[in-house]
């Protein structure tokens, strides 16, 4: 008989199925057990009649005789689906003949039937195995990879086309020392803390183009938004007026994603606004009560720029727009104002979760460029060929997908919903 999901069972009212999962919860009570099986789709109640339960519990020819259903193990039913409006879904299974796939014969670090997982973060990074199957930890990743299926829609349908870039290369360039250096077969490579010079050089071949996949960023950073290690969304695209019009196609591709997560998951997202508010980073600092002289914004900044969008916009998004070009990458595009840039940020609930902007594209200013920053040129020669060849005004941005579901569902800490964290601490499991 072939398996169905639990949330198949209402369409099989009445008839005999096999369901197959983990053992949730096993409630034993004076007349009647309940048995909770967990599948990937969802739950299935399961009534053991207590003259049946030896009788039907079917063991491989390994399993320890007299062994018991323990909460994680892994058993095949097959039983009939019967109405009980009480039950989740309106049915349960009745007559089960239970086989044991797979038996838990340990005690379980934590429990995951309760609807809170009771162990502190430490302990469910270090049994991830287990922690990640409670549902609350289980539907963050849903909801990423709903995410991450929603950005690929959203450009796919605004021309954009998907590549896959390396993740070593020969210099440490973009950002300095924050850098995982490794040894590649005798010399020198880095672990890429970006895709940038690689989608831009795309930008040449496609016009538009996307990516999803890891950074590295060596970061000694020990907070609740840090990872050395996290997922990138990264979008880039030619032929642009300036920033506008990479906010414009943000903004879509935000929307897009939204209504993935929301029509995949269930989960109630926030409205993203057809035009996101605006603001210029000096009338942020000012908004913010942040002193006119300050270089970038600070996590209690963002936050005073957050609620201020969401009482004077009633969005949960905002742009800030012209960062100071002294604290944007060398690639910048400045504005009419050459103290400023034509980069910005988008904050979510006043955390900001993507950095994009214009980009130069002229050979010769990014000669001046580099001269300016005391850069040699060599070090960038393969990035700067594709200047030279020719490259429209193009720009782009880069979403990070934990801080976005992280902000989205209410985690305190970015490692919630991410499966295996990499930081200043941890490299396993």
């Amino acid at each position: 008989m072939q398996r169905i999901l639990s949330t198949e069972l209402t369409a099989h009212a009445g008839e005999k199925v096999t369901i197959a999962g983990w053992v949730h919860r096993l409630r034993q009570l004076k007349n009647v057990a309940f048995l909770i099986v967990r599948d990937a789709a969802g739950f299935s109640q399961v009534i053991i009649e207590p003259q049946l339960e030896k009788a039907e519990l079917e063991k491989p020819e390994l399993e320890k005789p007299g062994l018991e259903l323990t909460e994680g193990s892994v058993v095949e039913i097959t039983a009939t689906v019967t109405a009980n409006e009480q039950a989740s879904g309106g049915v349960e299974l009745t007559k089960p003949e239970i086989r044991v796939l797979s038996s838990v014969d340990v005690p379980l670090p934590f429990e995951l039937h309760r609807p809170a997982l009771s162990a502190g973060l430490p302990a469910q990074l270090d049994h991830a195995a287990l922690a990640l199957r409670h549902p609350s930890r289980a539907r963050n990743l849903r909801i990423a990879a709903a995410a991450t299926a929603g950005f690929r829609a959203a450009l796919e349908a605004q021309r954009f086309v998907e590549i896959q870039t390396p993740k070593i290369v020969e210099s440490a360039t973009e950002s300095g020392a924050d850098v995982f250096a490794l040894d590649y077969f005798g010399r020198p490579g880095y672990l890429a803390q970006s895709p940038q010079f690689y989608k831009q050089l795309m930008v040449g071949v496609f016009e538009r183009v996307f990516e999803v996949g890891p950074v590295f960023r060596a970061e000694p950073s020990d907070t609740a938004r840090h990872l050395a290690q996290y997922t990138s969304l990264d979008a880039e695209m030619g032929f642009i007026a300036d920033h506008r019009d990479v906010m414009a196609a943000l903004t879509r591709t935000l929307s897009g994603m939204f209504a993935e997560i929301t029509g995949r998951t269930g989960f109630v997202t926030p409205e993203v606004p057809a035009e996101i508010p605006a603001v210029h980073f000096a009338e942020a600092l000012r908004i913010a009560g942040a002193p006119a002289d300050e270089p970038d914004l600070a996590p209690a900044h963002e936050r005073a720029l957050g609620e201020w969008a969401l009482r004077e916009h009633g969005s949960a998004f905002v742009y800030v727009t012209g960062y100071p070009m002294r604290k944007r990458p060398f690639y910048t595009h400045p504005s009419a104002d050459p103290a400023y840039s034509n980069g910005f940020d988008l904050l979510f609930r006043g955390l900001e979760i993507v950095t994009g902007g214009q980009r130069l594209h002229r050979y010769a200013d990014y000669v001046a460029a580099l001269t300016a920053a005391g850069e040699p040129l060599e070090a960038y020669r393969g990035y700067l060929d594709g200047f030279q060849y020719g490259m429209p005004p193009h720009g782009g941005w880069a979403i990070g997908l934990e801080r976005l579901v992280a902000r989205l569902v209410g985690a305190a800490n970015v490692r919630e919903v991410t499966a295996f964290p990499r930081d200043l601490h941890r490299i396993a499991p």
